[in-house]
């Protein structure tokens, strides 16, 4: 019996390992993109400096091109991100049906509309289908979409969708909230907005307690 369970167990991780290596999921998830070109960074900082009437050779901005691009490797690092590196099989099969939720998910991106930050926080939750995933896995998993040029409420959908894709749990719940500098220092210079976007699949689109327990949990967390 126990070589049965065993040998389930390891064909679970197989599949999960087949999937996060698969082409298809690579390319859906935007996670085949070659590395920053740092050479090609710096050139473009260079021409933006002049082309806004400064003097890259005075001192303060003789080293910025390199700071620059040194800093954007690290802002879109989440385009090639290895799933399989990050997940590093913390897969566990275990018998459990209970919410299982991370909240208050630091977290910064760039919009891709004026490539400005915007950072905030994220609560993720799912209803594990005899199947969990490591806790810090879920920070990690947060950090691989929000690290590139996005906009929020693709953001908010890829991390309820990749964790279906891996966990094929019985519901995913994504909430995001955020401030967008593109709002606040430039066009409607609003400080205040914050901007909130969810994500609820299948038990928690479906079951309306399921959802409610959530954003309750949600509620208390943000008012202790």
């Amino acid at each position: 019996m126990a070589s049965k369970e065993s040998d389930a167990v390891a064909a679970s991780a197989k599949g999960v390992q087949y999937k996060l290596e698969s082409g298809s999921l690579l390319e859906r998830f935007g996670l085949d993109a070659e590395p920053v070109d740092e050479d090609a960074v710096r050139d473009a900082t260079l021409s933006l400096l002049y082309a806004i009437g400064e003097d890259p050779a005075r001192e303060g901005l003789t080293e910025t091109p390199k700071r620059v691009a040194r800093a954007y490797a690290e802002l879109v690092s989440g385009y090639t991100t290895d799933p399989v590196e990050l997940v590093n099989n913390a897969i566990f099969d275990i018998d459990c049906d209970d919410m299982v939720i991370v909240s208050n998910i630091e977290y910064y991106s760039l919009c891709e509309h004026h490539m400005l930050p915007f950072l905030g926080h994220a609560h993720v939750a799912y209803l594990p289908n005899r199947k969990i995933v490591g806790l810090s896995k879920i920070p990690r998993i947060v950090d691989m979409f929000s690290r590139r040029l996005q906009v929020q409420e693709r953001l908010t959908r890829q991390i309820a969708e990749f964790l279906v894709e891996v966990l094929d749990p019985r519901g995913v719940a994504v909430v995001m909230t955020a401030r967008h500098m593109c709002s606040m220092i430039r066009g409607v210079m609003k400080h205040d907005a914050n901007m909130t976007t969810s994500a609820m699949l299948g038990d928690f689109r479906n079951k309306p307690s399921t959802r409610h327990e959530f954003l309750m949990h949600i509620q208390r967390s943000n008012n202790p």
